[in-house]
């Protein structure tokens, strides 16, 4: 059976990569405390150890402001060790798949980002992301980045977690209503990965597989279907809540500027990516956001 190393094992996506690798590979999953990413010397030996025939890092910093102020674990965690990786894995003949953002971007571009689009990230944590995927790209690796945007899912710290917890004390929520993305599901994400090895999820990788993606390495956008801006989200959150749970009595929701909420980072206005090249290349086409949120609500109960 395929050996598959996922990084970042409880976090959104890691989770959902491990628990769905269940009985289709040899899974190897590793947290912070296992394998901390900000330190070189821990993710040489456990490459050297497990010799996994496929990486899958989803181990990241990913707090956006408070990387504004801790530039170096930032870097060390998004750029340092996705090039460490890499390099084992070219040395290894190792599969490398690693997420990146939409923060890669400024956000000024009136339609849908491609891959090819100039990148010039706004903050510390677009920066140290798009230095982790030049890493790998440089590498010589066989390699899959897919970029994507405005994960969440039922646990751990997200918008919607964080929009739902707001409602339980408060009458009224001012939320941004001119920053557009798609907000993308760590379960729909997960399923995509998978995707690239083929649609059979019943069915073990194999070494054809892991060659068949490896054949298109390369960079990708995988985002869910669809846009809206974080009111637009948020609306849909309490919507879909009430809609499950009559009794429920939402907050009402405030459409404000980015202006009206400052922040330590700036974010894109546009966060929108097309995801037309992974469809051509892998057949693989994540549903529309609406969707990944009515599975990530009835996951809650």
């Amino acid at each position: 059976m395929i050996r598959v190393l996922v990084t970042g094992a409880v976090g959104q996506v890691g989770s959902d990569v491990a628990r769905l690798l269940e009985g289709r590979a040899e899974v190897a999953a590793f947290d912070r405390a296992s394998l901390d990413l900000a330190d070189p010397d821990a993710i040489v030996r456990c490459m050297r150890e497990l010799r996994p025939r496929v990486i899958v890092n989803a181990g990241a910093y990913t707090a956006v402001d408070r990387a504004e102020s801790e530039p170096d674990i930032a870097h060390a965690v998004n750029a340092r060790a996705p090039r460490i990786l890499a390099e084992e894995s070219r040395r290894a003949g190792a599969l490398l798949v690693h997420y990146s953002t939409d923060y890669v971007f400024d956000g000024t571009k009136a339609g849908p980002y491609v891959e090819t689009d100039g990148t010039a990230p706004l903050g510390v944590y677009g920066a140290t992301k798009l230095e982790g995927e030049r890493a790998v790209a440089a590498s010589g690796c066989d390699h899959v980045i897919l970029r994507t945007s405005w994960v969440y899912a039922p646990r751990g710290r997200n918008f919607m977690l964080t929009m739902l917890r707001l409602a339980e004390t408060r009458d009224e929520l001012r939320v941004v209503d001119d920053q557009r993305g798609a907000p993308t599901s760590s379960l729909a994400l997960a399923r995509a990965t998978l995707e690239l090895f083929g649609a059979d999820a019943a069915r073990p990788l194999g070494a054809d597989d892991v060659a068949c993606v490896a054949s298109r390495s390369g960079l990708y956008h995988a985002t869910a279907g669809g846009e809206t801006t974080w009111y637009g989200f948020a609306s849909e959150i309490f919507r879909e809540r009430q809609a499950r749970v009559p009794s429920y009595r939402p907050p009402q929701v405030i459409p404000i500027a980015t202006r009206d909420y400052p922040t330590p980072a700036r974010r894109p206005a546009n966060s929108v990516l097309s995801n037309e090249r992974l469809g051509a290349a892998f057949g693989v086409r994540i549903p529309a956001w609406r969707e990944g949120l009515r599975e990530a609500l009835s996951a809650l109960g």
